[in-house]
C-alpha cells in the first residue's frame, strides 16, 4: 500500500523549512520592534469559539471548518483562523484586566481550511498574524497597517499593493445592508447559490462573490461609501490621511469587505504580483473590530489585527529569487580514524559553545569522499584530524569555498576560523570585524546594511 500525505497538505523539509523560518523569523521580531509579543493558542477549540467570533455568514463557517464530535460528543474543530482563539484566550483569562490596554500579540502556526488547493494555498496552511486589543484610537488601526507593510518590505517585498476600505459603524452597516438588499431584491435569482444564501444571512458578502457573471452585477451595487455616518466617514478620511503621511500607498477598493463576519470600520488587504508577472492576489490582510471581546464574555474593546499566509510569501520569495540566509552547518569535522572520533566530538562542543554550527562525520571513508559531502551539507570549513595532527597538536583547516587549507596549531584555531568565517560574512574594509587585535570586534559581528552590529551567529 502506498501511503501519501492527506490532499491539501504539503511536507516541509530541507530549504522550505529554512525559509519558513527566516520568514517566520523576521515576521516576529518586526512585530516585536512594535510593541507585540508572542500567544499561542491551542489548535483545538470547541466550535462555538469560531461561530461566534467568525460568523455564522462567513465561507469559513457555512463550508470550510474541520469540525467533528468527540469521544464525549462535543464539538470540536481545528482552527480555520487566529483571531477567534486569541480572543478566547484574552476573555478566559482576564488579560482585558491584568494587563495593560492595548494588548498587543502576535501568533504563528497551522491552520485548516476545506476548500481548493490552488497556489500557495493548500487546506493545511500556516498563518503569521497580529491582533492589537483594547485601544480606541484610529492611530492603532494605522500602526498595524504599518506594522505590515514594514514585514513585507523587510522580507524584500517591492511594489506591494495596499487596498483599503471601510465598513463604517453599526449604523452605517446596516443602511448599507437594506440598500444592497434592495439592490439584489429583483436580481438574486439569477445569482449563484452562494450569492442567494449571502442574501439572507449578510448581503455585504456578495459583493466578494468570484463568479464572473455576477461580479458584473455587482459592478452597480450601491457602495458604501454613500452610506457611511459622518463620523465614520471622517475616522476613514484620518486613517487615509495617516497613510499618506507615512509614504504607505494605497488603493481605495469598495468591493473590499473581507470573508469574516466581526469587520467594521477599515479593512484592508496586501496585494503582491511577483517580478516574473505571478499575481498572487491577497498575501495578507486584516481589519478593525469592536465586538469580538464582547462576544466572548468580556468587555466591548475594539480591536484590529491581519494575518499573512506563510506558503504564498515564500513563493514570493522563492519567485523573485531573493536572498534568503541559510541555515547550514558551518564546519564540518573529519576524523581519518574512528579512534579520533571522541577528540573530534570534543572539538564539536567547543566550537558550538562559541557559536559555530558544527557537525562530525563519524562514518569515516576516504578523505575526498567526505569533503565532498561536507560541500553538499553546506559546510564553509572542514576541520580534517589525522595522525600527524593527532601528534603534533594540530588540525587541518579546509576552506571549503576557496579550497584552500592550512595545518593550523589548536590553540590558533579560533583565529583561523575567525578569519575564514568573518571574511564570507562582511566584506566592508572600513567594519574593523577581521582585525583580531579590536578587542571589541569578534566572531560574532556580522555586516549588515553598511553598519557593524552585534550578530550572534548561535542565533542562526
Amino acid at each position: 500500500m502506498e501511503v501519501k500525505n492527506v490532499k491539501g497538505t504539503k511536507d516541509l523539509y530541507g530549504e522550505e523549512v529554512t525559509n519558513f523560518n527566516y520568514i517566520e523569523g523576521v515576521m516576529s521580531s518586526v512585530s516585536s520592534l512594535f510593541g507585540f509579543k508572542e500567544m499561542r493558542p491551542p489548535v483545538l477549540e470547541h466550535s462555538e469559539v469560531f461561530v461566534r467570533g467568525v460568523g455564522e455568514g462567513s465561507d469559513v463557517v457555512r463550508k470550510e471548518m474541520y469540525t467533528f464530535l468527540d469521544k464525549g460528543e462535543r464539538s470540536l474543530t481545528l482552527r480555520p483562523e487566529f483571531t477567534a482563539g486569541i480572543m478566547r484566550l484574552i476573555v478566559q483569562n482576564k488579560l482585558y484586566a491584568t494587563e495593560p490596554l492595548p494588548i498587543k500579540a502576535f501568533y504563528m502556526g497551522p491552520v485548516f481550511r476545506y476548500e481548493r488547493p490552488q497556489l500557495g494555498r493548500y487546506r493545511q496552511f500556516n498563518q503569521f498574524g497580529v491582533e492589537c486589543v483594547g485601544g480606541s484610537s484610529l492611530y492603532h488601526d494605522v500602526e498595524v497597517i504599518l506594522l505590515g507593510y514594514c514585514i513585507l518590505n523587510t522580507l524584500g517585498l517591492e511594489n506591494v499593493t495596499l487596498k483599503i476600505n471601510t465598513l463604517g459603524d453599526d449604523e452605517s452597516r446596516n443602511n448599507y445592508r437594506q440598500a444592497l438588499k434592495d439592490f439584489f431584491k429583483d436580481k438574486i435569482e439569477g445569482m449563484c447559490e452562494d450569492c442567494k444564501s449571502r442574501y439572507e444571512i449578510n448581503p455585504l458578502r456578495i459583493l466578494d462573490c468570484k463568479v464572473p457573471e455576477d461580479q458584473e452585477i455587482v459592478k452597480d451595487a450601491p457602495k458604501m461609501m454613500n452610506y457611511l455616518s459622518l463620523e465614520s466617514k471622517q475616522r476613514f478620511d484620518q486613517v487615509l490621511g495617516q497613510l499618506e503621511m507615512l509614504n504607505i500607498p494605497f488603493e481605495v477598493d469598495d468591493n473590499l469587505v473581507r470573508g469574516l463576519d466581526y469587520y467594521s470600520e477599515t479593512v484592508f488587504e496586501f496585494h503582491y504580483t511577483s517580478k516574473k508577472g505571478v499575481n498572487y492576489g491577497a498575501i495578507g490582510a486584516g481589519g478593525h473590530y469592536d465586538k469580538l471581546i464582547a462576544e466572548f464574555g468580556g468587555p466591548e474593546l475594539p480591536g484590529v489585527g491581519f494575518s499573512f499566509g506563510i506558503e504564498r510569501v515564500a513563493s514570493i520569495l522563492k519567485d523573485d529569487e531573493l536572498n534568503i540566509p541559510d541555515e547550514n552547518v558551518m564546519i564540518s569535522i573529519l576524523p581519518m580514524k574512528a579512534e579520533y572520533n571522541s577528540q573530534a566530538a570534543q572539538f564539536a562542543l567547543s566550537l558550538r559553545l562559541n557559536g559555530y554550527s558544527a557537525e562530525v562525520n563519524y562514518d569515516g571513508g576516504k578523505v575526498a569522499s567526505m569533503i565532498k559531502r561536507a560541500v553538499r551539507i553546506g559546510a564553509k570549513v572542514a576541520l580534517i584530524i589525522g595522525e600527524d595532527e593527532v601528534k603534533n597538536g594540530t588540525i587541518v583547516v579546509k576552506n571549503l569555498e576557496s579550497g584552500e587549507q592550512q595545518n593550523v596549531e589548536l590553540n590558533k584555531l579560533n583565529e583561523a576560523l575567525d578569519a575564514i568565517l568573518q571574511k564570507d560574512e562582511c566584506d566592508d574594509p572600513n567594519c574593523g570585524c577581521h582585525e583580531h587585535e579590536d578587542d571589541e570586534c569578534c566572531h560574532e559581528h556580522h555586516h549588515h546594511d553598511g553598519e557593524c552590529c552585534h550578530h550572534q551567529n548561535k542565533d542562526k
